[in-house]
């Protein structure tokens, strides 16, 4: 679903992630919550997301085709805040 309506971190892009996921990997040094550090680690969270290693798969949570999309399209249009 890529899609051409832009699109902004608070209301398409931050919904995607949990309080879960912004709290684990806070831990690791990504902070999930701020589109300055989700942008600058755009790539690899994608290819992570798709590849359905994260979130972890035993959580049954992955990311959905839909989702893969709508966070491509975000890096596509610049990461807009």
């Amino acid at each position: 679903m890529e899609t051409s309506r832009p699109l902004s971190f608070s209301a398409d892009i931050r919904p995607l992630f949990t309080d879960v996921d912004v709290s684990h990997m806070k831990q690791a040094g990504l902070d999930l919550s701020t589109r300055d550090s989700v942008a600058s680690n755009a790539e690899g969270i994608l290819s992570t997301v798709r590849s359905g290693a994260m979130p972890p798969p035993s959580e049954q949570r992955t990311w959905s085709k839909d989702k893969c999309d709508t966070f491509e399209a975000w890096m596509k249009q610049g990461c807009p805040p």
